[in-house]
């Protein structure tokens, strides 16, 4: 069965969390691999004869996924248990092969934090992560501690980013806070760098929906 509350689809799931976690093992296994794939393809060097011979084996591999899926994306589903899963997801999503994954953790002092690997699959100029990756991770990190633990739904109204230097492809640290709330705006501040040095900042303005 599936509710649309507002602009969100939520499907909910008669899958008990046990299944849900199993379930989870799995497809980690499979999106990983097809994220080592998407490096693959960028920095291989091997023959044009292999690349061919590969491609036929990647089509058919899809066609075997593409035999059962689902009409259209994924969307969240939860449970009774109070087990929810995004995994289609473009920054956190399980099955989702574009997504770092970026894992979300508490701050200390309030906010959430992460650390995700960015690689080949996120260069923009020559090296360097491309702008508007750094901003769609704080982007949803932001939304994340808007909704002060999924307390309630929050939808980004305007996010402004400030670029103190490049991002190094690599390891990148995110946190983010609550600065201030008025009425239905959460005022969120977050940081974007390396482990040694900001180099994003960005504020945000999100709006809790009047549905929700």
């Amino acid at each position: 069965m599936t509710e649309v509350i507002g602009l969100s689809a939520f499907a909910h799931s008669d899958l008990p969390t046990e299944e849900v976690e199993r379930q989870q093992e799995v497809y980690d296994a499979l999106t990983d691999a097809v994220r080592g794939l998407v490096d693959a393809t960028i920095r291989s060097t091997v023959p044009e004869e292999r690349i061919r011979s590969v491609e036929e084996r990647v089509r058919a591999l899809t066609e075997e996924l593409r035999s059962e899926q689902l009409p259209g994306p994924f969307g969240i589903h939860y449970n009774d248990e109070g087990r929810s899963w995004n995994w289609g997801n473009v920054v956190v999503g399980r099955r989702n092969a574009i997504a770092p994954p970026m894992e979300l953790l508490e701050r200390p002092g309030g906010g959430l934090r992460a650390q995700v690997e960015l690689g080949a699959a996120y260069e923009g100029p020559p090296g360097l992560v491309h702008g508007g990756v750094t901003m769609l991770l704080l982007d949803h990190l932001m939304g994340e501690v808007g909704s002060d633990g999924h307390r309630r739904v929050t939808m980004t109204g305007t996010l402004t980013g400030r670029y103190a230097a490049p991002t190094p492809l690599g390891p990148v640290v995110l946190e983010g806070w609550i600065a201030r709330e008025e009425g239905r705006k959460v005022f969120v501040e977050a940081t974007l760098g390396t482990p040694e040095a900001v180099t994003v900042e960005a504020h945000g303005v999100f709006i809790i929906p009047s549905w929700a």
